[in-house]
């Protein structure tokens, strides 16, 4: 029943690329959770990358008599919740604004290894996590965005216990620990499934250990983009809702900030 319903709601959001050329995207009614994290002074970023600021240019009243607030803003492409595009490791991958919003938006999944992830921060999820997730509700549908909660969401934005290190510089590279997708899951489902997107919430798909990034070369090779830093996915079910997820369109960009949302039927 659950495959089911994960199979109507996508039929729905996510139809064929040129019927959403030509006819728009139906986005299903219920429940709206927002799955991304603010940006403050407390954002997460990669240990080598300068911190969010927010610089007020302009507050109060003018002499014109009417209030005016105007701010100047400065990020990396890679902190806080954000996409990563292919083209961020793989050559001639898609830029940020070069993703199709057909692979951005539609059916989506949680994978929970939170269980698996609690007290082993080195943790990699495996074929085995999806396999057992398609013997419950089916096999992962063509076009489907997969999200993986590893339940690390809790510690934002503890760096310490989010990251495994609060230290900044190259060399907290190295003492970096959480968990994210094993190669071999990532090569499985290049050649298994046919997915849109990947997504969790960690500071990375690749577990914080890894030197080669072999996951993201992988996806990113064959332009599946990838979604960091995600929030709330506690509150999702196993399938059958719908993701909306929106980057900030910057022309040639390996990354960027990312609005995401999650639509979850009420009926």
């Amino acid at each position: 029943m659950r495959n089911m319903l994960f199979l109507a709601v996508f039929l729905v959001a996510c139809q064929p690329a040129a019927h959403h050329r030509d006819s728009g995207i139906t986005i299903p009614e219920g429940r709206v959770i927002d799955l991304s994290h603010p940006y403050d002074q407390d954002t997460v970023y990669w240990p080598t990358a300068e911190g969010f600021e927010l610089r007020v240019d302009s507050e109060g009243m003018t002499d014109k008599g009417y209030y005016y607030t105007a701010n100047t803003i400065c990020s990396a492409e890679h902190g806080g919740t954000h996409i990563d595009a292919p083209i961020h490791f793989a050559e001639g991958g898609n830029t940020v604004d070069e993703i199709p919003l057909e692979q951005l938006m539609g059916g989506a999944l949680v994978i929970d290894v939170s269980q698996r992830c609690a007290g082993n921060p080195d943790y990699q999820v495996t074929v085995s996590d999806f396999e057992l997730w398609e013997a419950e509700h089916g096999t992962l549908p063509e076009g489907a965005i997969v999200l993986l909660r590893t339940g690390y969401e809790e510690f934002w934005p503890d760096r310490m216990r989010y990251m495994g290190t609060d230290e900044l510089g190259p060399n907290a590279i190295a003492k970096l620990h959480f968990p994210g997708l094993d190669p071999g899951a990532a090569r499985w489902l290049v050649a298994n499934r046919s997915i849109n997107a990947i997504g969790l919430d960690t500071p990375s798909i690749d577990y914080g250990q890894s030197t080669h990034f072999e996951s993201h070369q992988v996806l990113f090779a064959a332009d599946i983009p990838a979604f960091e830093n995600l929030a709330n996915l506690r509150g999702l079910p196993p399938a059958g809702f719908v993701v909306v997820a929106l980057p900030m369109k910057i022309a040639g960009g390996s990354g960027g900030p990312l609005r995401i949302a999650a639509i979850v039927p009420t009926d």
